[in-house]
């Protein structure tokens, strides 16, 4: 069996942000608690790279300032950056952001995940497919593909 060539094989690796600070109110059983920015990218920071030992926060693919949420509007948009302009595992890392996405927030929310604008040679093709609901659900009905999913969604002990 020939050995598998990485399309990144070095890739720059960036420093984890901190962990989020709880406040008392967040402890707090009586307060409303809102959705916030962070805690969505907190959801999704930790989810693997499918090519490399590392999370997607770690490459850079992932970052705060991309991800919005509207509570009172029940829509969260993320926007991934891959490592290179011809990763071919960009659907794949989308499909996984929507799917820990989906498995995680309430489901009155609409969950969009997108290239950031004009990282990717196949922008467009890949915002096509992960914001097809039927491609999506079918791509989740290969068993093979939601291993892999599955297995980079999977928590890993640093």
């Amino acid at each position: 069996m020939a050995p598998v060539e990485l399309e990144n094989a070095n890739p720059e690796v960036f420093q984890r942000s901190g962990e989020r600070n709880i406040t008392a109110d967040e402890e707090n059983d009586d307060v409303i608690d809102r959705i916030d920015n962070r805690e969505v990218f907190d959801l999704i920071r930790g989810i693997n790279d499918p090519e490399h030992p590392l999370t997607l926060e770690e490459l850079n693919v992932l970052e705060l300032e991309h991800v919005q949420i509207n509570d009172e509007d029940n829509t969260v948009t993320v926007e991934f950056t891959p490592t290179i302009p011809h990763c071919s595992m960009a659907t794949l890392i989308g499909l996984s952001i929507r799917v820990k996405l989906l498995r995680s927030l309430p489901t009155r929310f609409k969950v969009d995940v997108r290239i950031t604008p004009g990282s990717h040679a196949s922008e467009h093709a890949v915002n096509k497919q992960l914001a097809d609901k039927e491609r999506v659900a079918a791509a989740l009905e290969n068993g093979h593909l939601i291993n892999v999913v599955n297995q980079c969604l999977a928590t890993r002990k640093r």
